[in-house]
């Protein structure tokens, strides 16, 4: 996927009215009809408060071989628009929103498929977006005010300039150079791309194994799933390459960390003993910065002997509270539900911070069974809760993990009752710094 070119036209103001794409990348609004949202797999025709302007550093997406569906106001009735009123005889194809980091949609952007052997879409989230007001606006609020990924702090001369720096710097080191090569040139990710700008939040990947098959993993899929979004590592840095890498950045002035575990590898409580050695080196260098590891919590004593060498933070990733889904998303290999649930009482017993990588996928996240699974979780003493959209193929992923439509509560409402079942539990999108 990519981003086209646009062709608009104006229309009466009330709501965001539907966008919708031709083969040869043109995107349009529709005159008539209106954008409705994806929840589970009902159709919701969105408030016009729960939109905002499109955030600056979001992408529009056409979702090939997927017809938009949009609701008709005359008849309060969707239509599937199957064919480009604009030019008769041409299929009108779904538009969706790739939300910028730190907003949260609140609704997916539905379509019908043209054919039922189509192929996954790539791993990107797909929010709902229209146009109203003379702008795009999409079905999503903003979760989290920290600046580190700021598409306009970007700038890409300063970035390639300080990329090259960094190679001349640490000629030898094959985690910067993964980091430079890969993920910055390769990739722009932001977490690479502030490493290199000597700011923020810092990745540090180390494991090209994992003992999960994540239904949504961006590194690594069978032949018959989803595009990953980016190649996994193939070789595991040293503690030494960690730390000649790491320390400088964490002894940079503002706040600072650094995070084992990414989306360009596998579990990284696989490689414990390395990520163990390299804290304690970096420990021995400086004592300023936060040391955070991502995870999908599957190691407790693993986890446990990283937080006794110098691990200041956690964050387990979770796609669901409830052991079918989890199941059926993780696809683990040797554990569950029951380890995660260890890993936050051993990170907490001993003083640790535990935030929940939460995948947000509306109409499934927010079932009241959801809500009280993950309510038994967060009891465990949780202390934040990352509000991340799930970056799949919703019809797919619905597929994939067998889903049975429940009570849906909407987001919404859903994350004002864990607000007052919780008082003291934190929100937002990004790790949060500690020292």
């Amino acid at each position: 996927m990519k981003l086209y070119q646009m062709k608009l036209y104006p229309h009466p103001q009330g709501r965001p009215r539907l966008l919708f794409a031709d083969p040869t990348g043109l995107i349009y609004d529709h005159p008539e009809l209106y954008a409705l949202g994806l929840s589970g797999y009902d159709l919701v025709l969105p408030e016009p408060e729960d939109f905002i302007p499109l955030p600056e550093g979001s992408a529009l997406y056409i979702l090939p071989d997927r017809h938009p569906v949009g609701l008709d106001p005359r008849t309060e009735t969707p239509v599937v628009l199957y064919e480009n009123p604009f030019r008769p005889g041409k299929p009108a194809l779904a538009v969706a929103a790739f939300l910028a980091p730190a907003h949260t949609q609140l609704y997916l952007a539905p379509y019908q498929p043209a054919r039922a052997d189509l192929p996954p879409l790539p791993l990107y989230s797909y929010a709902c977006v229209g146009w109203w007001r003379g702008r795009f606006f999409a079905a999503a609020f903003r979760s989290d005010w920290d600046l580190r990924q700021e598409a306009r702090l970007f700038s890409a001369e300063r970035i390639e300039s300080r990329a090259r720096e960094m190679l001349k710097r640490f000629p030898e080191n094959r985690l910067v150079r993964h980091l430079v090569e890969n993920c910055v040139r390769r990739y722009r990710c932001p977490a690479a791309r502030n490493f290199v700008l000597g700011r923020f939040e810092a990745p540090v990947p180390v494991s090209p194994g994992c003992n999960a098959r994540c239904v949504g993993c961006l590194s690594e899929q069978p032949e018959d799933g989803p595009h990953v979004a980016q190649e996994r590592i193939t070789f595991v840095p040293s503690p030494e390459e960690i730390a000649e890498a790491m320390v400088p950045h964490l002894r940079r002035p503002g706040r600072v960390m650094v995070s084992f575990g990414q989306g360009c590898e596998g579990e990284p409580l696989l490689q414990a003993q390395t990520i163990g050695q390299a804290l304690r080196l970096i420990r021995k260098s400086t004592s300023r910065g936060t040391l955070n590891l991502n995870t999908n919590g599957s190691l407790p004593e693993a986890l446990l002997s990283l937080r006794r060498a110098g691990l200041d933070s956690v964050r387990i990733s979770l796609a669901s509270a409830r052991e079918n889904y989890h199941r059926a998303y993780f696809r683990p290999r040797g554990w569950g539900l029951s380890e995660v649930r260890e890993s936050i009482r051993l990170f907490k017993k001993e003083g640790g911070f535990v935030s929940l990588n939460y995948f947000i996928f509306p109409g499934f996240t927010d079932e009241r069974d959801e809500l009280e699974a993950l309510s038994e979780i967060l009891a465990l003493g949780v202390d934040f809760l990352q509000l991340r959209n799930l970056a799949i193929d919703p019809l797919w992923f619905l597929e994939r993990i067998d889903y049975r439509p429940g009570e849906i509560l909407g987001l919404r409402t859903f994350l004002r009752e864990l607000k007052r079942r919780f008082p003291g539990l934190r929100f937002g999108y990004f790790n949060p710094y500690l020292r």
